[in-house]
């Protein structure tokens, strides 16, 4: 698969864009996992053009990384076309446009997914964008923004008019947020649009390498792209990438292993912000992992790893944990 002179090889594995989570220490390890290609989280155009110190970080790149997208959002037509030059002087590999993001906060301002309900406002920032800057411009939307409007089949190839290099579908409307099983079929007849030249990646409930082979398979994509399967377990990629190439499952490493790399998750996450931050930052990452699924009686241990304020507390529980999994075997 090729984003214009991007070669991302065959049946690439893509990280998505997560705010909160796609941090640079975060997009290195799964980059070191095996990720094909890596998001940022999204950054606002609104607040990129004003120049707000948090939203500048978010610029923030390292060539170990690459390729690397950076994602802006937003509903105004000449903020997304400056935003887009700004990031350009960041030199990402490809600049994508979030038009997928459902929650409240930008959907109903009519960011994100809140342009489902507004196609020609899209086309309109998508063409600005494309013409704003010289490096790839690629998409991210979903089916459309219900049930009784799943439009993605038509808006795929008004996009591809408007001269983005690559298009990625979530599986899921808008309204439904993150609930429900991702529907494939619509992005899987989007790939086999005769009309269709550009890359689609497929995007939406990739857990496991069995899942991401059979999406490759049944729907033709020419990429899939892993968001919260992702989630405290950077390892998925490896494992993915292991069972497309062979067509075996990886086996399993040490539980102690596995509990490694989210100890270096921790001590990433401090390292980036401060003791206390990045605790609480990594707090998503441990609770969604799902290393520790299976462990009898584990609550009061997750409880109190999600309570804990500091590394030697955090870790003091993590180090006991091993004892806990040996006695559920």
């Amino acid at each position: 698969m090729q984003i214009n002179h991007i070669d991302l090889g065959n049946q690439p594995v893509l990280l998505a864009p997560m705010e909160d989570v796609t941090d640079p220490a975060f997009r290195l390890m799964c980059k070191r996992f095996g990720a094909d290609m890596v998001y940022t989280e999204f950054v606002s155009s609104d607040a990129l053009i004003r120049f707000v110190n948090k939203t500048q970080e978010k610029l923030t790149i390292c060539d170990e990384e690459r390729p690397v997208a950076i994602q802006i959002y937003g509903k105004d037509t000449d903020a997304m076309r400056e935003a887009a030059r700004i990031v350009e002087e960041a030199h990402p590999d490809v600049l994508d446009i979030n038009f997928g993001c459902p929650v409240k906060r930008v959907a109903g301002k009519g960011a994100g997914a809140g342009m489902l309900r507004d196609i020609p406002k899209m086309l309109e920032i998508t063409r600005a964008v494309v013409d704003a800057v010289r490096i790839p411009v690629t998409v991210k939307t979903r089916l459309g923004w219900d049930d009784n409007h799943k439009i993605i089949v038509g808006l795929a190839e008004q996009l591809q008019d408007c001269g983005i290099a690559a298009l990625t579908i979530h599986g899921r409307t808008r309204a439904q947020m993150y609930t429900g099983e991702a529907d494939w079929t619509l992005i899987g007849a989007v790939k086999n649009n005769p009309r269709m030249h550009i890359p689609i990646i497929g995007n939406g409930d990739i857990t496991s390498p069995e899942r991401a082979r059979e999406c490759f398979d049944r729907y033709g994509v020419d990429g899939v792209m892993v968001g919260r399967g992702a989630i405290g377990c950077p390892w998925i990629f490896r494992e993915i990438k292991h069972y497309l190439t062979t067509g075996e499952l990886l086996p399993r490493q040490p539980f102690e292993w596995y509990l490694e790399v989210l100890r270096e998750e921790v001590l990433s996450s401090v390292a980036r912000l401060d003791e206390r931050r990045g605790i609480l930052h990594i707090r998503r990452h441990l609770a969604a992992t799902p290393l520790f699924k299976g462990i009898p009686n584990f609550k009061p241990t997750r409880v109190a790893m999600l309570r804990a304020e500091t590394v030697n507390e955090l870790f003091e529980i993590m180090n006991r944990i091993p004892n806990e999994q040996m006695t559920a075997e």
